[in-house]
């Protein structure tokens, strides 16, 4: 929701500054690629350690500046086939270090309880799904089906979980990461089973 909704947005904030990369000689996957590795840095060497708030914040703008390759792929090559995989690749990469690293962080901080035994469990899916869902939609066009569905998109999950640390470290109930997690597991879940149904479907004529 939020992916489709903000695109446009992006696309306008982010023309100047690709005006700029561009006449710099620099391509949209190294943009790619250097948002993908600060994303990964970011998350693994703040969250386990309990800089939630700065984390929170640091990928947040890193997550709002994604747009950027695009739109510089856009506006020098129109976008190439290699460029769209290895956008989508390394996604999953970013994915799986920012769940991962907030799960690290309710194994490690969190006091035993209730909300630290569902945390992990939500995160472990969470894990799984960040690589699930967009498999789902890659096999999906492999035979043909664009299942491009599902209740939530890559920008959506990363937002709620986020969000639910915020406010966790902001002093509310461990409750709230936990709600974030269990919400992304369960979004990743459904879009899978959504995208399986659709893509049989499809098949099936």
């Amino acid at each position: 929701m939020l992916g489709n909704h903000g695109r446009s947005i992006t696309t306008a904030i982010f023309t100047p500054l690709a005006k700029v990369l561009a006449a710099l000689h620099i391509t949209p996957n190294m943009v790619t690629v250097a948002g993908t590795v600060l994303s990964i840095a970011l998350a693994v060497t703040l969250f386990p350690l309990g800089y939630i708030w700065q984390g929170v914040v640091v990928l947040a703008i890193v997550l709002f500046c994604d747009s950027v390759d695009g739109t510089l792929a856009r506006m020098t090559t129109g976008g190439t086939t290699f460029g769209a995989f290895l956008d989508s690749t390394l996604d999953r990469l970013a994915d799986g270090a920012v769940f991962g690293s907030l799960t690290a962080f309710t194994v490690f901080s969190m006091e035993p309880s209730a909300a630290r035994t569902v945390g992990i469990c939500a995160g472990l899916i969470a894990m799984v799904g960040a690589g699930t869902v967009p498999y789902a939609r890659a096999r999906a066009e492999s035979v043909g089906v664009v299942a491009k569905l599902g209740i939530a998109e890559r920008t959506d999950r990363l937002v709620v979980a986020l969000l639910g640390a915020l406010l966790l470290d902001l002093g509310l109930s461990p409750w709230f990461l936990t709600a974030g997690l269990s919400w992304v597991a369960f979004a990743s879940l459904v879009t899978v089973v959504q995208r399986i149904w659709f893509t049989a479907k499809e098949l099936n004529g």
